[in-house]
């Protein structure tokens, strides 16, 4: 069995004093692929935003551990410095710095030390081209005027680079074409094979799924876990949908 990573217990969120989260337990092993499935508005997002500590996801109860250590109350940055790293569902558009810089700045904070310029963009080119991403993407503002599907692309270029302990990815395949789910994929299945971490996939959909082991799938519905499977469950979801889990939340 793989040692815990993560390790959610009894976990109840909140969010603008409404509760959306009713006692979620979740274990990841290290380097274990995990996928959360529901249908939209059950929580899954917000699971993933309280994993990484944003201020606006209110814990009033359970924990949080994260390699052993209790980081319930931890602070945002701290998290990604552990390692956790979040892809989100929209990414944010940021003026004024490049995707280059960003990255950058997010490894040395990561590592505590300076990277040298020229290792640094080497492996981010030769990243940069497993993606299918345009190299003059690395010199322009971070998101902005990127497409949907290069916005993703940059969020998992992000992954690749800064190789986190864990890799939370929100709806990664929502609004993307299929050639663009392909690289996607692909990118996520380099992380599996050569980061050595640990992937918490959130979707409603299946199309990322199907290069990838899957070793666990969980099945959320309206703030809870309803059941969990290995990723076998991925088919039966795919032929039954989701309806037939909701008697269990209730």
């Amino acid at each position: 069995m793989s040692k815990k990573l993560l390790d959610v217990k009894n976990l109840f969120v909140n969010v603008d004093e409404k509760e959306i989260l009713h006692g979620v337990d979740l274990s990841v092993g290290k380097g274990e692929t995990h996928v959360l499935m529901g249908p939209n508005g059950t929580g899954k997002s917000t699971l993933g935003y309280a994993l990484v500590g944003n201020p606006r996801y209110t814990v009033t109860g359970g924990e949080i551990w994260f390699n052993e250590e209790n980081i319930t109350g931890t602070p945002v940055y701290e998290r990604a410095r552990k390692g956790m790293f979040l892809s989100f569902q929209n990414p944010l558009e940021v003026p004024g710095i490049t995707l280059s810089a960003f990255i950058r700045s997010a490894l040395e904070q990561r590592t505590g030390g300076r990277i040298r310029l020229w290792d640094f963009k080497k492996e981010l080119a030769k990243t940069m081209e497993l993606l299918q991403m345009d190299p003059s993407y690395a010199e322009r503002d971070l998101n902005v005027g990127f497409s949907g599907g290069e916005k993703k692309k940059a969020e998992i270029l992000q992954m690749l680079m800064l190789k986190p302990s864990l890799a939370i990815l929100d709806e990664t395949d929502s609004g993307l074409d299929v050639d663009a789910v392909r690289t996607v994929s692909k990118g996520i299945e380099a992380y599996q094979k050569t980061c050595d971490g640990s992937l918490l996939i959130i979707t409603h959909s299946t199309r990322i799924l199907e290069s990838l082991h899957v070793d666990y799938t969980h099945i959320m519905v309206d703030g809870k876990i309803v059941r969990t499977g290995d990723g076998s469950l991925v088919d039966e979801v795919n032929s039954e949908g989701f309806a037939g889990y909701e008697k269990d939340a209730q």
